[in-house]
């Protein structure tokens, strides 16, 4: 996918599904097992050609309310999550880093504070309409860094880049997340750091609260708040087909990631993985 600055940025990219012929000419059988190829959209079996164009429809929907949302449903806690990420980095004035699906530039802002005036951090979206609130919120506050549309599983940039890579409430929502945690490791410098903020496995005893407030209260609030309840259904399910903290932990060994750590931020419900590049 070709990455764009924000402001040329087409608001709906999507990917073409190819097709077997029919009649008389057999469909190729390679080309039927990617086509069958399936990966989840909450608890639905979608095929992996469709889900990004998916989710940039329920993140198109709830952009303008994504913020207000998120203070609604973790009253505040979601705040205090990434501060906590952040202080975790380790960063540096004159470090660089990637913040990838960071949306409203929550954890941007932050990291902005860290790196100085002779750093730098770059925002990227997948979605046009999450990368257009962050950026325009930047530009109120008086500051300019720069704003890419691109796919975080195929990062436009080159290798042994970046500090810190962060991604926060997005690796949930790719397709392929091996895949974007090898394209992390891979723009990363040796020594660099990636930090995964994540929504996680609940401590069990909490988990049929969770699970009440998650599948009726949530939806109720999206529509409330939002006019839309089935993207907070998709949120709901998304986070509970989402890898656990130590399948996580094991994907980014899997990507190259060493001394990778976890902490748990209120009893599970989020999780933060970091691992280096050596």
């Amino acid at each position: 996918m070709t990455c764009q600055p924000a402001g040329d940025a087409t608001p709906h990219p999507s990917e073409t599904r190819v097709r077997p012929r029919t009649g008389r000419i057999p469909a190729n059988p390679l080309t039927l097992s990617v086509m069958d190829k399936t990966t989840h959209f909450g608890y639905q079996q979608v095929p992996e050609s469709e889900k990004a164009a998916k989710v940039a429809e329920v993140f198109h929907s709830v952009a303008a309310k994504y913020d207000v949302m998120n203070d609604l449903m973790s009253a505040g806690l979601h705040r205090l999550w990434k501060r906590f990420a952040v202080a975790q980095a380790g960063l540096r004035p004159g470090m660089r880093v990637l913040d990838v699906a960071g949306g409203t530039a929550d954890l941007t802002r932050l990291f902005l504070k860290e790196v100085g005036n002779t750093g730098a951090v770059l925002l990227t979206d997948i979605n046009f309409s999450m990368l257009r609130e962050g950026r325009d919120r930047m530009l109120n506050e008086g500051r300019t860094p720069p704003a890419v549309q691109c796919d975080g599983e195929r990062l436009p940039f080159p290798d042994n880049h970046f500090d810190c890579v962060s991604v926060a409430f997005g690796l949930r929502n790719m397709t392929r997340k091996d895949q974007a945690l090898a394209e992390m490791h891979r723009v990363l410098k040796p020594g660099g750091r990636l930090l995964v903020l994540e929504f996680s496995k609940v401590w069990k005893p909490l988990e049929p609260a969770y699970d009440l407030y998650s599948f009726k209260l949530l939806p109720f609030m999206g529509k409330l708040v939002a006019n839309d309840a089935g993207s907070y259904q998709y949120l709901a399910e998304s986070i509970r087909m989402h890898p656990g903290q130590e399948e996580l932990k094991a994907m980014m060994e899997a990507a190259g990631f060493a001394r990778v750590q976890y902490h748990n931020l209120t009893a599970g419900i989020v999780a933060l993985h970091r691992g280096f590049k050596l």
